[in-house]
């Protein structure tokens, strides 16, 4: 199998071409890796979510935009079948981070590579936050109470 990366002239977006024979060609869009890494990422334990503005995913799907978390998933198809990912994710209070991205790291190898047969040549992770359920639970009653949350001091 020889994957090639294509450019479409209609599409932005890069396809690989798995197959081709005298019956036709199979092409892979980015988009089906990107969606294979964010089941991937999502399963492992200690992941909160995907990175992402909360406020721009929200517009996105009230205007229906399926591309809502593209932001937090890059994939960039390299020569003779091989792709190299970048995932940005949220972490939850209490795990290791080291830990948590070798897990994402190997789920997104194996998930990606099993499913297309590409092969995967890294998977780098950034964790751009961490979130903790108690620090929003004090949030949330602290604005129940009637008091204005804390104001950062410059």
């Amino acid at each position: 199998m020889k994957a090639v990366p294509e450019k479409n002239n209609a599409e932005k977006s890069a396809t690989a071409v798995l197959e081709h024979d005298d019956v036709g060609s199979v092409k892979i869009h980015e988009n089906v890796i990107a969606q294979l890494v964010r089941r991937a990422v999502l399963d492992v334990e200690g992941v909160s979510r995907l990175a992402g503005s909360a406020l721009v995913d929200d517009i996105a799907s009230l205007v229906g935009s399926r591309r809502m978390q593209s932001r937090a998933v890059a994939v960039v198809l390299g020569e003779e079948g091989t792709v190299a990912i970048e995932a940005k994710v949220v972490l939850m209070f209490g795990y290791t981070i080291p830990e948590v991205a070798a897990k994402i790291q190997t789920a997104v190898i194996e998930l990606v590579e099993n499913t297309t047969g590409m092969s995967v040549t890294k998977v780098d992770v950034l964790v751009q936050e961490i979130d903790d359920p108690e620090e929003e639970a004090g949030e949330e009653e602290a604005e129940a109470n009637g008091a204005a949350p804390a104001m950062p001091l410059n």
